[in-house]
């Protein structure tokens, strides 16, 4: 329990310690989907979507759940990342144990890295993981100083489009979760990108038409594609976004 309390505590004031405070340019509001822990649905039916639109996604790995079954779905392949990769998806970085940050001490996050970083060396020796995202969108703050050396970026959970002065340690994304969102929410938060000229970032997991209670329906998919499409929003991935954002 006091574990669980901690990770509370640290994630909220992890919110209001900037680690890494960036002003966005003036400039044309983007999107970036992202998937967490490795669901084999994203990087098939997920990646395919995206591509069919032109775009390409963020996936948040963590090592240690490649090729595992959870109770939801079945972990992707080395070989799906490979194809990831290759077709130009960012591959990018959890902990490779998949433990939130909040129960890592410096050694032990380091430790983290490290391994999820030589993991996938090992598939591919070209993957070069430069982004995180805290597991169970819980972040520390004790670990963005640390993380901030480490990465160009970090991502939470806490909706809501990235704009103005940001907190790179602490992106803002939005669910893409058919349990959390509908139609008309995806709808609004395009709606606020486009009005604030900001980053609108969505995370989910698996992609699939009886969605796990952390995943969406192709359908919920396919709509938020072709809202960025009929706003003009470009759909990167975060290492493209950043980049555009000089960030």
């Amino acid at each position: 329990m006091w574990s669980a309390l901690q990770g509370r505590v640290s994630n909220r004031l992890a919110r209001h310690f900037r680690a890494a405070p960036h002003r966005l340019p003036a400039h044309a509001p983007i999107v970036s989907f992202t998937f967490d822990d490795a669901p084999d649905s994203a990087a098939g039916e997920g990646a395919a979507l995206l591509e069919e639109h032109g775009g390409r996604g963020t996936f948040y790995l963590a090592g240690s759940l490649i090729g595992q079954p959870s109770d939801h779905w079945l972990g992707l392949s080395d070989d799906a990342i490979v194809r990831l990769h290759r077709a130009g998806h960012e591959i990018a970085c959890h902990t490779f144990s998949h433990q939130s940050s909040a129960n890592l001490d410096e050694a032990a996050m380091a430790r983290e890295i490290e391994r999820n970083r030589t993991y996938f060396r090992s598939i591919d020796s070209s993957i070069n993981l430069e982004n995180f995202a805290y597991p169970y969108g819980i972040a520390s703050v004790w670990r963005k100083p640390q993380l901030a050396k480490a990465f160009r970026s970090a991502r939470g959970i806490l909706p809501g489009v990235n704009s103005d002065v940001i907190d790179l340690q602490f992106l803002r994304a939005s669910p893409l979760v058919d349990c959390e969102i509908d139609k008309a929410g995806v709808d609004r938060y395009f709606d606020q990108a486009v009005a604030s000229g900001g980053w609108l970032i969505f995370y989910g997991h698996d992609v699939a038409d009886a969605p796990s209670p952390y995943g969406c329906t192709p359908d919920l998919m396919r709509h938020a594609l072709e809202a960025a499409e009929r706003r003009g929003m470009p759909i990167v991935t975060v290492a493209e976004a950043l980049r555009r954002i000089g960030a």
